[in-house]
């Protein structure tokens, strides 16, 4: 059963059905365990958040901003935006004091909610170039505020601010009365690899049709438990979210990103949506398990995985019936290797687990389908509302491909093989940007995605992001993604950036997994060296080569890399050479190691 109302009924709604059944459940550190929140519950505080935004004089349409990593307080303030028809602008928790003011500033918000010390303290940070901001909530009772601060409250004296009002409570219901589907719903700041960032126009009617076209392919019932592990400022961990509760599904809100092995553990979820580098994460997490396994372990382990991956593309994605023997073989294993691979993760209940965000290497999706995860590769923006296409359950799945369009939705290829959408989940544009949104969508209407593809037989492929297609001085046409996709699967390698344009030849700069790496080098009498030391070390320099050339065997000659720089340090948000939602910014790291590219390139 779906409740696909609108968003500002949603909660409400879902509540009248399901009532003390339970709708999110979060851990609470302090004593360690799971709590559990009703649907009652949850409405209760969507509600008084509803009250307490109307007490503070928020209007319709008007902005207000929320702050913080995955909290059900996260949760309350969106939807309690909602039922009084404002619009929520998401800020991811690691957002720099300098883009929160951008953000604040260009959206001209009165009221933000904050999670912890961190955010609150770069908010008060650049309170005085934050002209329109006049109140700030902040959810953890342990934050501690400046002495100067007069403007702060904490979440639970907020919710006390609307209660015991009657006319409060007239206008909440009047304004849930007034809501439209074509309100604005949420603002979402694209991270921006290339500049400064833009905010994207959700509405509520996006929001709506994406929901059911949904539902129409994707098996998501009230059964169903939900790992809430990506940010939900992200439009896919965002959407998805939204949609699982119109399902009546349980959320589990995982705090902590750095807590979700253990999560997974203990909440042994049924469904979770995430981006490819954590399945890389765990694919290296069983190649390693596998390696250091005795000889039979290993072998069976491998075989298992082998007849899977056998069993999955050749077979069940094509909807052809297996050899007896083949099917035989992997039922056996399905019942005990496989099994209890998914059960050591926290994945022996799978139902289906969405990953998009990023290009998926062949041999993590191999894997993920080996290992019965339910895996479904899709593709998305967040000017399309999360999904373009997705994997569908009951139709050929093609190994490569990102799936088929949601129902409903439009795609085309149009110039330099660009994929373009058109369909009631696109954008209506961008916020305060007339001219960027005129560029982003063709003269008849299409929108651009910047990612160039091909249809084949109903199914979407990808095959690089236009703007990152680099030639070389010799002529020749580099994807960088797909060389640095090549490297990152490998357990050795951290971060990649391809230097290409231009350029003689394809270069790198390369932060090894210094883990794996301390590993290698107290094997081979090198314990003992810094991360610096080990960087210009001639033997590790050797060890990577080889690594590189054996990942880079099946690329053209132009497309390998020929020269490496190994670096003691990752790229980081601080530095402005990484987006929130971990994509390099290609130009801020051009910039910062000018010195050491140009040096590659020296005769």
């Amino acid at each position: 059963m779906q409740i696909n109302c609108h968003l500002s009924r949603l909660i409400e709604e879902s509540a009248k059905v399901y009532g003390d059944r339970t709708a999110l459940i979060y851990k609470d550190y302090d004593h360690k365990q799971w709590v559990k929140v009703t649907w009652n519950t949850f409405h209760k505080r969507v509600t008084a958040t509803s009250l307490a935004l109307l007490s503070l004089g928020i209007k319709p349409q008007e902005n207000i901003a929320v702050f913080s990593q995955n909290k059900p307080e996260f949760l309350y303030c969106e939807f309690g935006g909602y039922g009084i028809r404002a619009v929520t602008i998401p800020f991811y928790a690691t957002t720099s004091s300098a883009q929160v003011s951008y953000m604040v500033n260009d959206a001209s918000i009165r009221v933000i909610f904050v999670g912890e010390q961190q955010q609150y303290d770069k908010v008060f940070s650049v309170l005085s170039i934050c002209h329109s901001l006049e109140h700030i909530v902040i959810f953890d009772k342990s934050v501690k505020k400046s002495d100067m601060d007069h403007i702060s409250v904490y979440f639970d004296e907020f919710l006390r601010m609307g209660l015991n009002d009657d006319s409060l409570l007239a206008e909440y219901h009047r304004r849930q009365n007034e809501a439209t589907f074509e309100d604005t719903a949420n603002i979402l700041y694209t991270s921006g690899t290339t500049g400064q960032s833009k905010g994207v126009l959700l509405l509520h009617s996006q929001y709506h049709f994406a929901f059911e076209a949904h539902t129409k392919v994707l098996p998501l019932s009230e059964k169903d438990i939900i790992m809430n592990f990506l940010p939900y400022t992200h439009v896919f961990e965002g959407a998805w979210t939204k949609l699982c509760l119109t399902c009546g599904a349980t959320l589990a809100v995982n705090l902590r990103p750095q807590d979700i092995l253990q999560s997974l553990k203990e909440v042994r979820p049924t469904c979770m949506c995430s981006v490819p580098r954590f399945w890389e994460k765990v694919y290296q997490g069983v190649l390693e398990k596998i390696e250091n396994s005795n000889p039979i372990q290993r072998k069976v382990m491998e075989d298992a995985l082998k007849i899977g991956s056998e069993y999955w593309e050749k077979y069940k994605s094509q909807g052809i019936p297996a050899p007896m023997g083949l099917k035989l073989k992997y039922e056996m294993y399905e019942r005990t290797v496989i099994k209890l691979l998914r059960k050591t993760l926290g994945f022996d209940h799978p139902n289906f687990f969405p990953t998009a965000g990023a290009a998926v290497s062949p041999e993590v999706e191999r894997f993920a389908h080996a290992a019965g995860f339910g895996f479904v590769v899709g593709y998305g923006l967040t000017e399309t509302c999360a999904s373009v296409s997705f994997d569908h359950f009951t139709k050929k799945c093609t190994m490569g491909s990102i799936g088929r369009p949601l129902p409903g939705v439009e795609v085309r290829i149009g110039e330099e093989n660009e994929i373009q959408v058109k369909g009631p989940t696109v954008t209506p544009g961008y916020y305060n940007k007339d001219n960027e949104t005129r560029l982003s969508f063709t003269e008849d209407g299409w929108f651009k995605t910047g990612d160039a593809g091909y249809i084949k037989d109903g199914e979407l492929y990808i095959t690089e992001r236009i703007k990152d297609l680099y030639k070389t001085s010799n002529g020749k046409y580099i994807a960088p993604q797909l060389i640095e996709g090549k490297l990152t699967i490998d357990k050795c390698f951290d971060q990649a950036i391809i230097i290409a344009d231009k350029r003689k030849f394809v270069s790198a700069l390369i932060v090894p997994n210094y883990k794996e790496l301390a590993v290698w080098a107290e094997a081979h009498d090198l314990n003992g060296l810094s991360n610096e030391e080990l960087c210009t070390n001639e033997r590790v320099r050797k060890f990577v080569y080889d690594r590189i050339e054996t990942l880079q065997q099946d690329l053209a000659h132009y497309e390998q890399i020929k020269r490496f720089t190994l670096l003691p340090k990752p790229f980081t948000m601080e530095n402005g050479e990484i987006t929130n939602t971990l994509k390099i910014k290609r130009r801020v790291v051009y910039q910062n190691y000018a010195d050491l590219i140009d040096k590659m390139y020296e005769e």
